[in-house]
């Protein structure tokens, strides 16, 4: 357990220190626990989720075709017509880019909007600063809203082996859509009140027109067939990603065939994030080898002595932790992390690990949005601000991001607490 300890560290502190050898760092450490004995050879495929793998990859090629057909701007031009003023247009186009992110990948959300918003900001002569920042916020937020929504709401679905309905209504209670919606609401207040001052009015009269309505058609049938998937008892395990994978598939099979350009089939795959996919494989048999040591078992009997067997404590302490943790760190590799962590406290209590769970996600998803680079959201809304020649302040960025991160954590953390507490 020592070395899986050392290596385990180092793992993490190479992982903050160096974020573009992420991937690198993990592949590496996941050898060395192989190599070293820690896990056997024949347990390393067990370890990694590849339907989890399949389910980011095939989403985040369809949402590349998505964003191409130029419906997301179609629907943001729809939704600031019918809004009133300029504070009511930044809370339309940020809980536009909830609803839109809770089916697509955060960053995918925001270099979807941020362009309109960013053309708005212009025709109003308004600074997109602020505009920006709350559309990276919302989008961050929403993501742990449903399955697809994030790449964290996938692990929590892989390990716990939840489907899509399952954060909607799980085992008879109300799930985590709902605990990241009340967020929405009382964060969505929270912008009203920042912008109050922004009252002047808004004419749109240009409209976007859609290129393409198949890609929508595909994204809306990954939903569907998520959906109808979770109905289906004693499922292959990667049924998941076999859905989002074939519809990927179609729908660069139709690209093929429509634009006669191989460029354009290609392009779809470039944007896969697939250093993000090494980075979980490395990081899957990372935990594999940890919990083969013992280490997870250990570190769940630390945090119920710390408690003193109190859940409560337990809870608060997963859940606010978490928050810190996310405003500093990547929460990929620390929910990847953590959920064995709070499996293994359940053990401990003898009680059932979803209130931790979802605590856990509340925390690590909803907390990122505190600092600049707690989210991938957020780094990438500041990214387009500086290419259109505007620097964000971390002062900047807090003054939305803190009021708006803790209206939504304290909601999700009274409501998980309520309805999934003893």
């Amino acid at each position: 357990m020592t070395i899986a300890i050392i290596l385990f560290a180092m793992t993490y502190i190479l992982l903050l220190t160096l974020p573009r050898w992420r991937a690198y760092i993990a592949l590496g450490s996941a050898a060395l626990f192989v190599v070293l004995g820690i896990l056997p050879v024949k347990e390393v495929l067990g370890t990694v989720d590849f339907n989890v793998l399949m389910m980011i990859a095939g989403t985040m090629g369809i949402v590349s075709l998505f964003i191409d057909s130029k419906m997301p701007s179609l629907l943001a031009d729809i939704i600031l017509a019918h809004t009133p003023s300029v504070k009511w247009a930044v809370v339309a186009l940020a809980l536009f880019a909830g609803i839109v992110s809770a089916f697509v990948d955060n960053v995918a959300t925001v270099l979807m909007i941020a362009p309109v918003a960013l053309e708005i900001s212009r025709k109003l002569k308004i600074n997109p600063v602020p505009v920006i920042i709350s559309i990276a916020v919302s989008s961050n937020l929403q993501g742990a809203a449903t399955l697809v929504g994030d790449t964290t709401s996938i692990l929590l679905g892989g390990y716990a082996g939840m489907d899509f309905l399952d954060f909607f209504v799980f085992r008879g209670k109300a799930s985590m859509f709902w605990a990241v919606e009340l967020g929405a609401v009382l964060s969505a207040a929270v912008l009203l009140w920042l912008f109050r001052h922004e009252n002047g009015k808004i004419n749109v009269t240009d409209r976007t027109e859609v290129t393409d309505y198949v890609p929508t058609i595909l994204l809306s049938g990954a939903i569907v067939l998520l959906i109808c998937a979770s109905f289906i008892p004693n499922k292959p395990s990667i049924t998941n990603g076999l859905i989002c994978m074939g519809l990927l598939l179609i729908g660069l099979i139709y690209t093929l065939i429509k634009k006669r350009d191989l460029r354009l089939v290609i392009k779809p795959i470039k944007e896969i994030d697939f250093t993000t996919l090494l980075l979980l494989f490395g990081l899957f048999i990372v935990i594999g080898g940890i919990t083969e040591a013992g280490l997870i078992d250990a570190l769940a009997d630390i945090f119920v002595k710390v408690s003193g067997d109190n859940l409560f404590l337990i809870y608060s302490l997963i859940v606010w932790a978490s928050v810190l943790f996310s405003a500093f760190i990547d929460n990929i590799p620390y929910v990847a992390t953590m959920l064995p962590v709070a499996q293994g406290i359940a053990a401990v209590m003898g009680i059932e690990p979803y209130l931790l769970y979802f605590g856990l996600l509340t925390g690590a998803t909803l907390g990122g949005n505190l600092t600049p680079i707690g989210a991938s959201a957020n780094i990438t809304g500041i990214g387009i601000l500086r290419k259109e020649g505007y620097e964000v302040k971390t002062r900047d960025f807090m003054r939305i991001g803190v009021p708006f991160a803790l209206a939504a954590v304290v909601a999700g953390y009274i409501y998980t607490w309520v309805i999934w507490g003893p």
